[in-house]
């Protein structure tokens, strides 16, 4: 059948992009809850006198919960739904705010953000799964950047929360309202975003390829029709047709259904997988998780550490935002390896400039002009980064697998994407103890790999229908 047969005809309604909106703030939480221990970290290890490897594995232990519910979230959402999972999501984002507000000590701590990371590691699959299944072709690279915009707003108000507390305080380890430490106020506020998430995340539809998959067909047309912007009957007949053909063996997916001829897995799969371990192993969280303390490191105070974090994330929205508005006319392919040659010429300036640090009465600073190259070079990096590596990944993985193992391939490579993460942030400490030249060297040498990967394996997705992939 000819592809202008087979599209059905679809109008963008306000209704699909608010929609949209609502299931990527996830995204928001995501953001906030892996970045929120940022102004934190040097408070709590002062408060329980932890090591470099302590540190680190207390920033990254989320990530290790987020590799779980990554993991997990495919099974849940086929079979509770994918409503009900995000709501599932909110409540763990809840107790891991309440309990990492009030912990008791550093072991506690270390479980509720555990617990928190599940919730990630959750918004990490099933916002841009949802997204996908319920955005029209020609807009849905836009509608699944959201997921991105909203991560990166998470992240903004993770940063300006904590500069806001923490200049308050006069410092993250020091008494705030009621007496509480300042940085157990950074964990608190994030109850306010979980609640918001999880009442909205009621007023959503379910995703029509869920509803298919459970013969529930009226409300699968509904949605298909007051949503997705079908305009008739044999539009809406056509695309459950389609939906029914390319899902029908979705309730028996299994690891088993991955299986291929090289290394064990799919080439597609190898290709997700691939995709997001390039993506954290450029080292982009290190700017996101340890900012403060990166810049305090090399000279700046702790205020002008957290003004130079929230400026970092600000430029991170905008690039985002352009990101959205180019993915579906310049497409994936080329938005990924320009930001690949971005990040690498970008990364190699940031490891030249921390290769001039000295120590001068046992202070740690740039020289010169050394410190401005340094900041200047790591907003480039997030600008080569947030403009294409950061949207476009949550784009492709929600969108370039076949409907017989989208759940699974999706959770497997969103798996791996935590996991690289975690192996970055656990690491970055210990390296950067070594030196910062060494780490941003290791992150730049990845980001030329990523460009040799992208124009050798990834493939244009831009405008093809989920059932046609």
């Amino acid at each position: 059948m000819a592809d202008s047969q087979r599209v059905p005809s679809e109008t963008l309604s306000l209704r699909v992009v608010a929609v949209a909106a609502v299931a990527a703030l996830g995204g928001l939480l995501f953001g906030y809850d892996s970045s929120v221990v940022n102004g934190a970290v040097d408070a709590v290890q002062g408060r329980y006198g932890l090591s470099g490897a302590a540190t680190g594995f207390t920033v990254s232990v989320a990530l290790l919960g987020a590799m779980v519910g990554a993991w997990c979230a495919g099974s849940l959402a086929d079979r509770f739904g994918r409503v009900r999972t995000m709501v599932f999501a909110a409540v763990l984002f809840f107790a891991s705010s309440l309990g990492s507000a009030f912990c008791f000590g550093v072991v506690d701590l270390i479980v509720w953000r555990g617990i928190g990371g599940l919730g990630v590691g959750i918004a990490s699959v099933i916002a841009p799964a949802y997204i996908a299944e319920i955005a029209p072709a020609r807009v849905r690279g836009r509608l699944g950047s959201l997921q991105q915009l909203a991560i990166v707003t998470g992240i903004f108000l993770a940063l300006l929360t904590n500069a806001f507390i923490a200049n308050g305080a006069g410092g993250a380890a020091r008494p705030g309202w009621l007496g509480m430490e300042a940085w157990r106020w950074m964990f608190l506020v994030e109850i306010v975003s979980a609640v918001a998430y999880g009442v909205l995340a009621f007023t959503l539809p379910e995703s029509p390829r869920y509803l298919v998959g459970r013969g529930d067909l009226q409300r699968a047309k509904a949605v298909l029709r007051d949503v997705v912007g079908l305009k008739d009957e044999a539009s809406m007949d056509r695309k459950i047709a389609d939906i029914e053909r390319t899902t029908e063996s979705e309730k028996r997916q299994s690891l088993r259904d991955l299986a291929g001829p090289r290394f064990g897995l799919l080439p597609v799969v190898w290709v997700g997988i691939l995709l997001s371990v390039f993506q954290q192993f450029v080292g982009i969280n290190v700017i996101f998780y340890y900012s403060t303390t990166l810049w305090q490191s090399v000279g700046f105070s702790e205020s002008d550490s957290f003004t130079v974090s929230v400026i970092t994330s600000v430029t991170n929205i905008a690039v985002t935002i352009v990101a959205i508005l180019l993915v579906d006319r310049v497409g994936r392919r080329p938005m990924l390896l320009a930001g690949s040659a971005g990040m690498a010429a970008a990364l190699t300036l940031m490891a030249v400039a921390f290769s001039q640090s000295r120590v001068v009465d046992g202070a740690v600073s740039l020289p010169g002009a050394w410190g401005t190259v340094a900041l200047v070079a790591a907003n480039l990096f997030v600008v080569a980064f947030g403009a294409t590596w950061g949207p476009v990944v949550w784009v492709l993985l929600g969108e370039m697998f076949p409907n017989r193992i989208r759940a699974i391939a999706l959770s497997v490579a969103a798996a791996a994407q935590w996991l690289a993460n975690f192996v970055v942030t656990t690491t970055f400490p210990v390296l950067s103890e070594v030196g910062l030249s060494l780490a941003y060297g290791l992150y730049a040498l990845f980001a030329v790999l990523s460009f040799v990967f992208v124009w050798r394996q990834v493939k244009e997705t831009k405008g093809r229908e989920l059932e046609d992939m």
